[in-house]
């Protein structure tokens, strides 16, 4: 018969243990604040570039378009990726950071990187002016729509486009969300280091 003494229970004594805690030095801090500046610029810098092409591409849509509601449409777009390429880039571009700081200053600095990101993250439909890429993208297939109405065979065609708008939607909540829960974890953890210092 095994001996059922407590101090022989693996999860009595997995959950006894002691925690270790956990301080980062100043030298690993500067290195997540760099990492962090670095996708925080190039980030800003590809939405930049994303936001001038598509421009480009929108403004010449609706350029060639001969209906005024679509070509409003594309007109719309058009200023919605300046507006959300200089957005991106206003918002993203990082602060300077305090070279030699102390650890309290840089972990707090660090914190406030992460909080902005997320503050970002969770405030995306409202600070990328969403709402105009699709008022955009409705003035646009509006014309298509009212014709399919007439012709129900044809709402079939747009079958494709809303699916892939359904899965677009979904993988980027989930994305979102998860980038949310890894900021906020991040955050906490700085928060309990500056807690214990």
């Amino acid at each position: 018969m095994p001996d059922e003494s407590p101090g022989n229970d693996p999860q009595q004594i997995w959950q006894n243990q002691s925690t270790e805690r956990y301080r980062m030095s100043l030298e690993q801090i500067s290195q997540k604040i760099r990492r962090l500046h670095r996708q925080a610029r190039l980030a800003a810098l590809l939405f930049g570039a994303l936001g001038v092409v598509l421009c480009v591409v929108f403004a010449r849509s609706a350029w060639r378009e001969p209906y005024a509601i679509p070509r409003a449409g594309w007109a719309i777009l058009s200023l919605w990726t300046l507006y959300s390429a200089y957005a991106a880039y206003k918002s993203n571009w990082p602060k300077k950071s305090v070279s030699d700081a102390s650890w309290s200053t840089s972990v707090a600095f660090y914190r406030g990187e992460l909080e902005k990101q997320r503050d970002l993250t969770r405030d995306v439909w409202r600070r990328s002016g969403l709402t105009f890429c699709f008022l955009g993208v409705a003035l646009i297939i509006l014309p298509g729509l009212i014709l399919a109405l007439r012709t129900p065979r044809l709402l079939v065609n747009g079958v494709p486009f809303f699916a892939m708008l359904g899965i677009w939607f979904v993988m980027y909540h989930s994305m979102r969300k998860r980038k949310l829960r890894k900021l906020q974890r991040e955050i906490d953890e700085l928060t309990a280091m500056e807690g214990q210092s």
